[in-house]
């Protein structure tokens, strides 16, 4: 009988589209970093715990209020639920009992109740004796008036903070990782209060009545003195406690000196931690952003082009040096490898990102970081920079949806415009970041005014403009010297005079704004004639 209650309730939610959805949204709200409303939960319930320890402490020489009294019931009730709540979240009952279940199944072995409940109350209560867990409890009992003296219990309410701030996370995090230099510094200067607070017991006890009179008055002036604190209210006279403080002054200095190296050179190790977690959390806030694997020279332009198009983008870089420039540029960058699964993931690849730009000075590099976004993402955008021709179909065949060669761009640029300086003016007025200067497309429409003509009869010189090229639909026969393919098409570069437009082909055009767009009016009346 306890075998199918325990079936029929692992598998009903299992299937229960409405505790799943529950459950989740408690984890996004508790415990997911990358969910906006986490942010807010967080500041509400610092808000909370401050309020009520200002309460708390209020409350010791002055009588609580009926209101007073209301908000810390309110305080306790949320206390309580999120205890609560977090303990469900901690692990999934269902899902042990299942697993249990198969198991057994499998192998051909009797299904015991009261060994799965085990694993399951195992499971809950290994949370329960956690810290964190140990201390959400702690901080609901000052609450609990009838028992005064659990208003010692109140600083656990400010430990709870550590769930909720992350650079207070970031402290705790610093201090456990430099947990063995500094358990060893805390068991030495333990060795030396010890030791000193005997010598200065034994030397000032019968010389000094007036303030040495317990083992205990030596412990509180070896730890006030060894802290260089020195507050003066206990001396030794004789030599030989003298000679004890000496010894204790100095070697105080030199614990203290350790100390502080340790917590300085553990938070310059964890620096960058608080950074990227300030750039993850600024990335929060973005809807639509583009993701920049390499900012070299390539990757510099393109961030300088965004910004200037006021779009929103993150760079990622595995050379600090780089990192460092972005970030004097006030750009959102990530020191790390952006061919790593989980790189790409804490930078949104599947949560806002729209393109990946790969523009790292090595091509093996931007295959495998090509691959690793197309596995993650099969439906995002990404361009490719590659610097060898023939790694191009590697690209391809990687995932990116295009790929650029800029060396083999500026090299047809040179011979492509070889002779004409109007053009090479033209181009470096766009690239000194000239505003009335740009690079467009216009789409050629069936009956529209250039549907059939040469580019002779055109004379894009006469109308202030010079043709980059054509992007014209890959069923297309048309020979030509600079013939490149792309995805589904073909772009003709510098194309001769005697290239015919048709329909659906699209002109690459650089030249003035109000050129550009006077043109572009032109074909429009002439498509609705």
């Amino acid at each position: 009988m306890m075998k199918r209650f325990l079936l029929y309730y692992a598998y009903f939610l299992k299937t229960s589209t409405h505790y799943n959805v529950s459950k989740q949204f408690c984890y996004d709200l508790l415990e997911n970093p990358r969910n906006p409303m986490k942010s807010y939960f967080d500041l509400f319930m610092i808000f909370l715990v401050m309020l009520s320890v200002f309460l708390l402490v209020y409350e010791i020489n002055e009588k609580f209020s009926k209101s007073g009294e209301i908000f810390e019931h309110f305080v306790m009730t949320i206390f309580i639920l999120e205890y609560l709540i977090r303990g469900w979240l901690y692990s999934d009952t269902h899902k042990i009992i299942i697993e249990y279940h198969e198991k057994a199944d499998y192998l051909n072995i009797p299904f015991r109740s009261t060994e799965v409940l085990k694993k399951v109350l195992l499971k809950k209560f290994s949370y329960l004796f956690s810290v964190v867990a140990i201390i959400d409890l702690l901080a609901i009992l000052p609450s609990y008036r009838p028992l005064r003296f659990l208003r010692i219990l109140l600083i656990f309410r400010l430990f709870k903070l550590f769930r909720y701030s992350n650079s207070i996370k970031l402290f705790a995090d610093v201090l456990n990782s430099k947990r063995f230099e500094l358990i060893t510094l805390f068991i030495f200067m333990g060795f030396l209060v010890f030791i000193a607070s005997i010598g200065l017991y034994l030397f000032e006890n019968k010389a000094n009545p007036g303030q040495i009179n317990h083992l205990y008055d030596a412990i509180y002036w070896a730890i006030v003195t060894i802290s260089t604190v020195g507050y003066g209210d206990i001396t030794p006279h004789t030599i030989g406690g003298r000679l004890v403080a000496i010894a204790l002054i100095i070697s105080g200095i030199g614990a203290l000196s350790f100390f502080t190296s340790i917590i300085v050179a553990a938070f310059n190790e964890k620096m960058h931690v608080l950074r990227e977690n300030r750039t993850y959390a600024e990335l929060n806030h973005y809807h639509q952003f583009i993701i920049i694997c390499g900012f070299g020279r390539v990757g510099q332009e393109v961030a300088k082009q965004l910004t200037q198009d006021k779009r929103q983008f993150i760079i990622i870089d595995k050379n600090k040096e780089n990192v460092k420039r972005a970030h004097n540029k006030n750009i959102l960058a990530i020191h790390d490898d952006a061919s790593n699964n989980k790189v790409l993931l804490n930078a949104g690849i599947n949560q806002g990102a729209t393109t990946i730009l790969c523009t790292t000075g090595s091509d093996v590099a931007n295959v495998y970081i090509t691959l690793s976004s197309r596995y993650l993402n099969a439906k995002i955008k990404i361009i490719s920079r590659a610097n060898l021709k023939e790694n191009i179909k590697k690209l391809i065949q990687a995932g990116a949806n295009h790929v650029i060669q800029p060396f083999e761009i500026a090299g047809l640029l040179s011979v492509g415009y070889l002779g004409q300086p109007i053009a090479f003016e033209a181009i470096l007025g766009l690239l000194q970041g000239h505003k009335d200067l740009s690079i467009d497309t216009l789409t050629i429409y069936q009956g529209s005014l250039l549907d059939g003509l040469s580019l002779e009869e055109i004379k894009f010189v006469d109308k202030k403009l010079r043709l980059v090229g054509i992007i014209s639909h890959a069923s297309c026969k048309r020979k030509h010297r600079n013939r490149y393919h792309l995805n589904y098409q073909h772009f003709f570069f510098n194309p001769e005079k005697h290239f015919i437009c048709q329909k659906n082909d699209i002109l690459v055009v650089l030249g003035r704004n109000i050129s550009i767009e006077h043109f572009r009016d032109q074909i429009e009346q002439s498509r609705l004639k």
